[in-house]
């Protein structure tokens, strides 16, 4: 008998239906209120804090209408997750009468407890509190419950000294340096009728999705989210049919539940498909305003979690999962578009245009230059460890990939010399060479580079695939604002001499480009020539991730930082300690679940395999079949490869203890210099036994179980 079919709403009429949009506004404010609060939203003005109680009513009777009974200031502390904390709508009067309270002053601040935050250095446990403000840029929106809902209002959180204590107020300056820049930039190009400029955002999301009862009987994935042991099976990466090839119908059924739940949220995933390892799939959403894009990020992240549990699927975001197998990245795609929607990073047919899009290009180009620690700082996360130059994902040396049409153009500029070997259609006079029209697309995207132009846009391909968005993108345009002030710098000295603006610009590419050319490579980022190379021209930064947290607190980049407005020294001192702490924390409790792996589950494991086949050996021992001694050498060589995991594991545990007396950055070399080549060797010794054992004795579901969705 057929099952009965489903019908499911479309997501055109759920679209948006559980955030309180412009088209919520408009219902539901006064007409003054609704173009207060959207001149705000765009920035054209400060929000007026008259219109907080009218707004705040207008909200909540929204949410109470979609079945919200509470409501939560959202936000991201700077462990990269996000938090909030309910307060109900309902309270009681005096007369112990039901009574829905939301004011204008609960929308614009809140003050909870934010006593168990990393302080790092900024504050003492005794100054527990700060206060959230509203973010009227992000739009609110409802979480749904089974028994009712939650309105999240998105904030940032404040200390009381005025240090931030999230990472969207770091996003918000950054946004805010880079977009000021931009617009001069406009400006002195004579667009006069710019308003404003928007750093657009998409963010594709790797993970790899397992089945639940399975995974969880591994500790190491339901503490660590990803394998501490584990051979590899004999089918992962060996068969060309996962990346684009058909979605398991368990896990498209999944998808389509997710996709549903954040078109209410209205999240626009734009693509879905398998990625190249087994069991290993991504989300793309569409671009969109840079802060808006981090919120919905950290909302699709949430979401996926969410709807796992319910598939009985057991989501992985963790960068390394799987040894020998791909790992998850989370590729950031960035532009600047100004606000008659042209996209600043396009290229086009119309010279003017074309200088202009060389201009922003070149910019971000020498703010990578000077300030590339910063970017390899962003992603040096404890999974990035295991990820990064593994030749699945761009080295740590941050270089810029432009392509082959684009790079001659840069290089012929900075040359000032015609190359007559350019083909002599689609021209393109910039004044100092006949260049070829410049076109989308007309490259190979170089996926060893960690920055690559791809077209009409640049991609950051370091960032791991369980980072919140904001570390990573508030570096990105910090160095994009730096590289436009110094830009901009050359370009007025021109100007003020009397130059036309296109040949200011041209100019000023020439020279800028100049002094970014030891961040430009086209060639091969995976080979060791290159890391030498890289070496030579002195933008190898970081051999370990303690070290690319470090860079940090370059001079340089704090200096950037301080004058861009982003970064105070004192809250980046902070970061840093919070930063070094959670990589230090990370790499510890993955000691004592492997730890307790072994000696709970592997060694006894190992000794029933040892008396299965020593029974069995002696009871034919005196048979005298030929070649028996190959099976006493291999029972040897069980109980040899258990005594050195003993050993080892012996070690590891001294370690651990080693590691309390010390202080924080010494700790994390200690890790990496000790502890995780030491974790390396218990594996490599498990996983050399496990091929062995029978499936009886196995302490932990292996590969080839894991890898495996049922439909």
């Amino acid at each position: 008998m057929m099952a009965e079919h489903k019908e499911y709403p479309k997501m055109r009429e759920i679209y948006g239906s559980l955030i309180f949009d412009r088209k919520a506004m408009k219902e539901r404010l006064p007409k003054d209120v609704y173009e207060n609060l959207t001149a705000s939203m765009e920035g054209r003005q400060k929000l007026d804090s008259g219109i907080a109680d009218t707004v705040a009513l207008a909200m909540k009777d929204w949410a109470v209408s979609k079945g919200a009974s509470h409501w939560a200031h959202w936000f991201h502390p700077l462990t990269e997750l996000t938090a909030e904390k309910h307060t109900a709508f309902v309270t009681a009067d005096e007369n112990g009468f039901p009574l829905e309270s939301f004011r204008g002053q609960d929308l614009m601040q809140s003050e909870p407890d934010a006593s168990s935050f990393p302080s790092g250095g900024t504050r003492s446990t005794f100054e527990a509190r700060g206060y959230s403000a509203w973010d009227p840029t992000s739009p609110a929106f409802i979480i749904k419950s089974p028994k009712g809902g939650t309105l999240c209002i998105p904030s940032v959180f404040i200390a009381y000294d005025g240090s931030p204590l999230d990472l969207k107020t770091y996003l918000l300056r950054s946004m805010q340096a880079v977009e000021g820049r931009a617009l001069k930039m406009l400006k002195l190009f004579g667009n006069r009728g710019v308003r404003c400029v928007k750093a657009t955002v998409g963010g594709e999301q790797e993970f790899f999705l397992l089945d639940r009862p399975r995974a969880q009987k591994r500790p190491d994935i339901r503490f660590c989210g990803r394998t501490l042991v584990g051979s590899p099976p004999p089918r992962d990466q060996k068969m060309e049919d996962h990346y684009f090839g058909a979605i398991p119908t368990r896990v498209l059924a999944y998808m389509e539940d997710v996709q549903r739940d954040l078109a209410r949220l209205g999240v626009d995933l734009a693509t879905r498909h398998n990625e190249v390892a087994r069991c290993q799939f991504e989300f793309a959403p569409n671009f969109t305003e840079a802060n808006l894009a981090c919120d919905q990020n950290q909302l699709i992240m949430e979401t996926m979690r969410k709807m796992a549990h319910q598939h009985e699927l057991r989501l992985l975001f963790h960068e390394k999962p799987f040894m020998d197998m791909n790992g998850s990245g989370k590729h950031i795609n960035f532009s600047l578009q100004d606000s008659e929607g042209r996209n600043l990073l396009k290229p086009s047919s119309n010279h003017r245009k074309n200088v202009i899009f060389l201009s922003f290009l070149s910019s971000f180009v020498l703010g990578v230059s000077e300030y590339s620690g910063l970017l390899h700082a962003s992603v040096s996360t404890p999974g990035n460890l295991y990820r990064l130059g593994g030749h699945e994902a761009p080295p740590s040396i941050i270089s810029v990939y432009l392509g082959e049409a684009i790079d001659r153009v840069i290089t012929a500029i900075e040359e000032g010399n015609p190359n007559e070997d350019m083909p002599a259609k689609n021209m393109m006079d910039l004044g100092l060479s006949r260049l070829p029209e410049i076109v989308a697309f007309d490259s190979d995207r170089n996926r060893t580079s960690p920055l690559a132009f791809t077209g009409n846009k640049f991609e950051f391909r370091a960032p791991g695939a369980s980072q919140a968005m904001g570390v990573p993108v508030t570096a990105l345009l910090s160095v994009w604002a730096a590289g436009l002030e110094k830009f901009i710098t050359i370009f007025e000295g021109y100007i003020n001499k009397g130059d036309d603006p296109i040949d200011a610009a041209l100019a000023t590419i020439k020279e800028t480009s100049k002094m970014s050319r030891k961040i430009r490579f086209e060639g091969d980022a995976y080979t060791p020539e290159w890391t030498e190379e890289a070496k030579r021209r002195g933008i190898f930064k970081a051999a370990t991730i303690p070290e690319g947290i470090d860079l940090f607190m370059e001079p340089a980049t704090l200096n950037m930082l301080e004058n861009l407005g982003v970064f105070k020294k004192k809250e980046m001192e902070a970061f840093h300690t919070i930063r070094m702490e959670s990589f230090n924390k990370s790499i510890e409790i993955e000691m004592a679940v492997l730890r307790d792996m072994i000696w709970e589950g592997i060694l006894p494991n190992i000794s029933k395999q040892i008396l299965l086949e020593k029974s069995s050996c002696d009871i034919i021992g005196d048979m005298n079949i030929p070649g028996i001694e190959c099976w006493n050498s291999h029972i040897v060589k069980l109980a040899s490869a258990k005594v050195q995991l003993m050993q080892k594991t012996k070690e590891l545990t001294d370690l651990k203890e080693e590691l309390q007396n010390m202080e924080t950055r010494k700790r994390a070399d200690t890790l990496v210099e000790k502890a995780v080549p030491l974790m390396s060797e218990i594996r490599h010794i498990s996983d050399s036994v496990e091929i062995y054992l029978s499936a009886e004795n196995l302490a932990y579901p292996n590969y080839r179980s894991l890898l495996s969705l049922s439909a």
